[in-house]
């Protein structure tokens, strides 16, 4: 069964309610067209970061998809909308669906973000395990922001390449910002995927059962407390606040506010 039903409210950022196999279809039509097509696939973290910063919020509602990746965020469409997806849209999965894909139709690849480490070890993967995949080009993030010479020199280099989809790895919010402000440009799919990168290099994943449960989140902060206690324990109580709020209709207003950025970020 395949599902695209458009956006609905999750705190303000609006979220496809769409599935697997939608996501992927709309992803290859527009990487065999030639469309420009902004994607990102965001859990609470990444929903939290577009509840509290009205900037971001604007980008976020730009986007053409933003997939349910956490189950929080797929239980919310169900509480506030009554939109019953089957499963989430992980963004782990949507990239190894696309990457399945693009080798069975032809379409080259461009991997940028994460350290060079990561990308080799993912590269050598997908030699393996999808042998008729192209990967056109990777590079690394440069951990800053780029001048407008960077961004346009890397815009293209990707074009040069000859790829037809990028796949982003520069964590959340800064992966949103680039497929914010490089899709058109490049005009192709840019696929802002995060964690990916290191799941596909070797990184250990949460159980089934635990993503199952929405759970994920316990083992990732298990494996890095130090860095991710903030995200985990003071975001998750209060995205269940405001999602209580939201549905009593509360903050209404709050919710809805937007503003457009006054420049582009440029991260690289």
């Amino acid at each position: 069964m395949t599902v695209d039903l458009g956006k609905r409210s999750v705190l303000g950022v609006e979220v496809n309610v769409i599935d697997y196999e939608a996501a992927v279809a709309r992803i290859l039509e527009a990487a065999s067209s030639g469309g420009a097509l902004s994607v990102s696939a965001l859990a609470v973290h990444g929903v939290m970061t577009g509840a509290l910063d009205i900037t971001h919020k604007y980008r976020l509602n730009r986007l053409d998809i933003v997939a349910p990746d956490g189950q929080p965020v797929r239980w919310a469409l169900r509480l506030l909308h009554g939109e019953r997806l089957l499963d989430r849209v992980y963004g782990p999965a949507l990239t190894r669906r696309v990457c399945a894909a693009a080798a069975r139709r032809g379409l080259p690849i461009y991997l940028f973000g994460s350290k060079l480490e990561v990308l080799e070890a993912w590269k050598s993967k997908l030699a393996i395990e999808l042998p008729d995949l192209v990967v056109a080009g990777y590079e690394p993030s440069r951990f800053r922001q780029m001048s407008d010479q960077e961004a346009s020199d890397l815009d293209a280099r990707v074009v040069a390449s000859g790829a037809r989809i990028v796949f982003v790895g520069l964590g959340c919010p800064r992966q949103e910002v680039f497929a914010y402000e490089h899709a058109k440009a490049l005009s192709m799919p840019v696929i802002a995927v995060g964690a990916a990168f290191n799941f596909e290099a070797g990184t250990k994943e949460a159980p089934d059962w635990m993503q199952r449960a929405g759970l994920e989140w316990l083992f990732r902060l298990a494996l890095e407390p130090r860095r991710l206690w903030r995200r985990y324990l003071l975001l998750n109580p209060l995205y269940c606040l405001l999602i209580s709020a939201q549905k009593l209709g509360l903050l209404k207003a709050w919710f809805e506010r937007e503003q457009a950025p006054s420049r582009p970020l440029r991260f690289g």
